[in-house]
């Protein structure tokens, strides 16, 4: 709130200059908000995609968390007046390897009622594939 109120005065004061600049720092704030949130539902997807793999199976929960995060990133990276998406295919990919080292630390803790650590649980997966199917799901809808 407080960047509105100084938004208002540099307008008001024709300092259009730094009105600019303060507009494409609250750009910036908005877009990390966004990635941020993109990041929470992709470790939940990742870790439902890694325990699915690790354990060769799969339940209606599960499947339903796979359901709400890819729905739920795609809502969030949408941009909704200005078409296009807050991330790109390259930072969708960077954020599924950033979330990756989280989610397998989950798995370890759920998958298998927690009897293999992160290192065994990886034993067990292909990274790459699982990485790859992530953003299969998030982007079904945007091709």
């Amino acid at each position: 709130m407080e960047e509105l109120l100084t938004l208002r005065q540099y307008i008001q004061e024709q300092q259009y200059d730094k009105a600019l600049e303060l507009i494409g720092e609250m750009e910036e704030m908005s877009k990390e908000d966004k990635l941020n949130k993109i990041y929470s539902y992709a470790v939940i997807l990742l870790l439902h995609l890694i325990k699915q793999e690790a354990e060769q199976r799969t339940t209606r929960s599960w499947e339903f968390s796979i359901y709400n995060a890819t729905k739920e990133i795609r809502r969030v990276n949408k941009r909704r007046k200005s078409g296009g998406y807050y991330a790109s295919e390259a930072e969708l990919k960077e954020i599924l390897a950033d979330a990756f080292d989280t989610a397998i630390k989950k798995a370890a803790l759920e998958a298998f009622e927690g009897q293999y650590t992160e290192t065994e649980i990886a034993e067990k997966i292909n990274t790459n594939a699982i990485l790859a199917k992530a953003l299969d799901y998030i982007q079904a809808e945007q091709r």
